[in-house]
């Protein structure tokens, strides 16, 4: 669905930091990358970085496990990843904005992801907004 608010990415993300701090890291990651978990349902889910870039859990594609995300740009050559990076080490939690392939719509569309960390990991989750076209 698309339209949704930042604050739902949000509410997502804090939701995996509670399991996170419940389960412990290994459940947590495991669970992050079940498509069938409760951190994945239709186009939101959850995904954890390290605060190298490297991706540890991914709610869509297990094949991003272990792969360094930390030059990956957008469709427009934003480099978002090491924004996140960035604002986490220095900030521990913010907002990016960037454009991905959707592979529903196959469109770049923007998307509108938050972050926070909590200890050595990232947790990541983001909504492709409203595109203000569809609304005519």
């Amino acid at each position: 669905m698309y339209g949704r608010s930042g604050e739902e990415a949000k509410e997502w993300v804090q939701k995996a930091i509670s399991f996170y701090k419940t389960a412990g890291k290994a459940v947590a990651l495991a669970e992050v990358t079940n498509p069938k978990g409760p951190f994945t349902q239709g186009d939101m889910y959850v995904f954890v970085l390290n605060t190298k870039g490297t991706m540890l859990a991914h709610g869509k594609n297990e094949k991003y496990i272990g792969v360094d995300f930390s030059e990956v740009k957008d469709t427009d050559g934003r480099a978002f990843v090491r924004e996140i990076i960035d604002v986490a080490g220095k900030k521990g939690s913010g907002f990016v904005d960037y454009k991905w392939f959707d592979g529903t719509t196959k469109e770049d569309l923007a998307k509108h992801l938050y972050f926070e960390k909590v200890d050595d990991l990232i947790f990541c989750s983001g909504i492709y907004e409203l595109m203000w076209q569809d609304l005519l």
